[in-house]
């Protein structure tokens, strides 16, 4: 009889491993490799498998940064901002370094919008325990302290009052709403990654990098007179890094494309809170609707969703000219074409640009953008307007 129940125990299958469960296990990588052999996903393993993309095009630079210890306080970009564990060992950073972070950046971004074009519209609900979520900054394979998604987002968005309610062990469960707000950050960050090459900046990086190196030599043993290099060298260098890459002209059709991801990005955020706002369950929210509740405890004051729209709105009417950026020196009739400088990109030079003349070429009559919408959601999610930018896209 005992021989039978164990025959009877060792045939009956374990339970399932769910996609979360073998992110914790293997992490994104190796889960992401899975999902994009299956010859015929579900529609979960499809959002899965976007998903993983944008995440592994976020550990990817993150694991770079960690290779060259690049800090934190680049809080100048995306990504680069995350805090990471320090690398005792860490390699110099070289200009092609950052090449390589945003071309690999903008490919994991067309993955994830190929699978979420293969998803569409498709019902789905996809589980998603936070606590299983990791980057594998080191690339060791292994999950080691400071690795966790809260680790690394979590101090970087702060808390406050963005965070009203505690939520032990939180649990999302995605579903196609959420697939428009992952369409509409993947375009935010090609747009960035679009803008950040139509300059060319490893040039520029490698230039002041040289520069840097030749300055420290000058050093000699003496300790220096004052702390300013130890407060603001790498501030200046990476100011210097952007102004040398940005005073040349852009090309044209990487221009194009950060401005056709720009505009997708909204019309993306538009859907989202379109198809958010049909929704009457309550479970584990990602974003949620005036009458849901965060499922990571995110304080969402009902009438967000239709002030953020306002704000984008105005984005959007900028984008395609239809107002115009004001210039402290053109007057109140007058104002800047934010289209017209995509089409024509310009190099930039500060000087000009403050002046007037060097912009001059953008500018035209007509109604100005205001800053009311801003301003009203600024006032009503209480002062965390920037941190909420971040998270609504």
């Amino acid at each position: 009889m005992r021989t039978l129940a164990l025959a009877l125990l060792l045939a009956t299958p374990a339970a399932a491993e769910t996609i979360s469960e073998e992110i914790a296990r293997t992490g994104l990588a190796p889960t992401e490799a899975r999902l994009a052999t299956l010859p015929s996903p579900t529609n979960e393993e499809l959002f899965a498998l976007a998903g993983l993309h944008f995440l592994g095009g976020v550990e990817q630079a993150l694991q770079l940064r960690w290779q060259t210890g690049v800090k934190a306080d680049w809080s100048e970009l995306p990504i680069l901002r995350l805090p990471i564990p320090e690398n005792p060992n860490a390699i110099p950073f070289q200009a092609a370094d950052f090449t390589a972070l945003i071309r690999n950046l903008e490919v994991d971004m067309d993955a994830s919008r190929a699978a979420l074009t293969q998803l569409g519209e498709k019902p789905f609900a996809l589980p998603i325990r936070m606590a299983d979520l990791w980057f594998d900054i080191n690339a060791n394979g292994t999950r080691d302290a400071g690795e966790a998604l809260a680790d690394v987002t979590g101090m970087a968005l702060g808390g406050g009052r963005m965070f009203g309610v505690a939520v032990e062990d939180p649990v999302i469960t995605f579903d196609t709403a959420d697939a428009a707000w992952l369409a509409a950050y993947t375009h935010f960050l090609s747009g960035f990654a679009s803008t950040a090459l139509a300059y060319d900046p490893e040039p520029a990086i490698q230039r002041v990098l040289d520069s840097s190196k030749a300055i420290y030599e000058l050093w000699g043993t003496t300790p220096p007179n004052n702390a300013m290099d130890m407060m603001f060298g790498r501030q200046v260098d990476r100011a210097a890094m952007v102004l040398t890459a940005l005073s040349k002209a852009p090309d044209k059709a990487l221009a194009q494309d950060a401005y056709g991801h720009f505009l997708s990005m909204i019309t993306e955020n538009r859907r989202f809170w379109s198809l958010v706002a049909m929704e009457t369950d309550n479970t584990g929210e990602w974003v949620p609707n005036d009458t849901q509740v965060s499922g990571i405890g995110l304080n969402v004051p009902p009438g967000t969703g239709a002030r953020w729209q306002a704000v984008l709105a105005d984005a959007e009417r900028a984008l395609k000219g239809e107002i115009l950026i004001p210039h402290w020196r053109f007057g109140a009739e007058a104002g800047i074409n934010l289209k017209k400088a995509f089409e024509n990109p310009p190099a930039v030079d500060l000087i000009t640009w403050i002046q007037g003349e060097g912009l001059l070429h953008y500018a035209e009559k007509g109604p100005q953008m205001s800053t009311q919408s801003w301003r009203d959601f600024e006032d009503f999610v209480q002062g965390d307007a920037m941190l909420f930018a971040v998270f609504l896209n």
